[in-house]
């Protein structure tokens, strides 16, 4: 299979530079060190504050890292984005998305909370999205030490970490005790059953994610292989099988991204549960096709996620 005839001219050059990953327990944590150190410094944002804060973390684990980012000349309270970072499930930090969290302060006028959640296969479901409920916990139940509006807080993510977010809000909607006002979903990794699919998609998952990958990736969180039965909606929000109550729902993907077709399904399920749902699909865009920033696909998908997550502050 090829794919590079159907990738937006403008995201072909970079595909050489960054060959697809061969993941194996052997040389994840090279991989996940080589990922580290290609984070770009981000440029300075003078009028935004970072701190880093440690959590109470699920009963028997270890406190959840945190980082915090606030403007700090706008009104409080602030409607908030609580940030989950991607990464397969396997690999990426907090300190990764620190970028795309000032950039979320600087446009929208918001605060993020950006969720350093323990990673698999040495932490397997349900300890990442455990992390991540504790760090809701936290940010709800300390809202007014941060200056922040409980009742406009959103989930969101990118790849795995939109997976994660999917998972928290049907953790929210289940368990009561957050209310949240949207979920920002990004590319987001959310059925094992991709895995196991026969015929595969023809045309999708060539390129930085690739279905072996993917295998691994939901591997090391299930702890067994994808696909069987019993698989839990809070590992896989594809498995839910009721979205009725969950929040308003932005979703976008790239056309030959390994993720489109369970997207593009998970959002017409929650449009036929009554879910407020937007959903973007990007022609010639592959997994991670946002970093080629200046892409004019890139650029319009950074303006369709602003203005959504604008639209849910402001309503």
């Amino acid at each position: 299979m090829t794919t590079r005839h159907l990738v937006d001219p403008e995201l072909t050059a970079i595909l050489d530079q960054i060959p697809a990953p061969k993941l194996t327990a052997e040389i994840l944590g090279q991989i996940r060190a080589m990922s580290a150190q290609a984070r770009p410094d981000s440029p300075a944002f003078p009028d935004i504050t970072v701190s880093e804060r440690f959590v109470p973390g699920p009963k028997g684990a270890p406190d959840v890292r945190v980082l915090v980012y606030l403007p700090t000349s706008l009104p409080r309270p602030l409607p908030v984005l609580l940030w989950i970072h991607g990464g397969g499930y396997i690999m990426g930090s907090a300190d990764e998305s620190d970028l795309m969290a000032k950039s979320t302060v600087s446009a929208i006028g918001c605060a993020v909370v950006s969720v350093d959640y323990r990673l698999a296969p040495e932490t397997p479901y349900p300890g990442p999205v455990e992390d991540c409920y504790a760090a809701l916990q936290w940010l709800a139940t300390h809202a007014d030490e941060l200056g922040i509006d409980p009742q406009r807080i959103a989930v969101g993510g990118g790849s795995a970490g939109g997976g994660l977010a999917a998972a928290l809000a049907l953790l929210a909607r289940d368990r009561g005790e957050v209310s949240l006002v949207f979920q920002f979903l990004l590319a987001p990794m959310l059925d094992d059953r991709t895995c196991v699919q026969e015929p595969p998609h023809p045309y999708t998952g060539e390129f930085i994610w690739t279905r072996e990958a993917n295998r691994f990736g939901w591997t090391s969180l299930l702890g067994h292989e994808p696909g069987g039965p019993d698989v839990s909606p809070y590992a896989a929000p594809a498995r839910a099988e009721r979205l009725e109550g969950l929040p308003a729902t932005f979703i976008n993907v790239g056309a030959i991204d390994l993720f489109v077709e369970e997207d593009m399904e998970y959002a017409r399920r929650l449009m036929r549960a009554g879910v407020p749902t937007e959903l973007h699909v990007y022609p010639g865009a592959y997994h991670g096709f946002r970093m080629v920033p200046d892409a004019r696909v890139t650029q319009t998908a950074e303006r369709d996620q602003l203005n959504a997550l604008k639209r849910a502050f402001i309503s």
